[in-house]
């Protein structure tokens, strides 16, 4: 598994991206830096963007239903961009676990992702 986090908007906005099988060990990076960024801000965006994903191992699946259980109402915005009919699928599944307003994108609309969480127009290495 391959994760890259990028803050924006002076660390009010987290971009992730993922490839391959999301692991614990993955979350052990990825949850410590969520967590600091809403101390630091109350509430944040976060833009998780999948290239070639290939879904979660079982114990990295219970640690994002904790994180999204212990942080319900963190995110204000969640833009989910994708390739593949599933991930567009587990976004619609994912309303119920949190109040912020989720939007799913295609890759080919990025772009229109970021800019409809306010980020600024370049885009992760890639």
């Amino acid at each position: 598994m391959s994760i890259e986090l990028k803050e924006k908007r002076g660390g009010a906005l987290l971009e992730v991206r993922a490839s391959g099988k999301l692991t614990m060990a993955d979350y052990t990076l990825f949850i410590p830096e969520l967590e600091s960024l809403i101390r630091r801000h109350g509430k944040i965006d976060l833009l998780f963007e999948m290239t070639d994903f290939h879904g979660w191992e079982p114990r990295a699946m219970w640690e994002d239903a904790k994180f999204d259980l212990r942080h319900f109402s963190d995110i204000g915005r969640l833009a989910v961009v994708g390739e593949r009919h599933w991930e567009q699928m587990i976004t619609q599944l994912a309303r119920p676990f949190t109040k912020a307003t989720i939007r799913y994108f295609d890759h080919a609309e990025a772009g229109e992702a970021r800019a409809w969480l306010g980020a600024e127009e370049d885009q992760m290495p890639g």
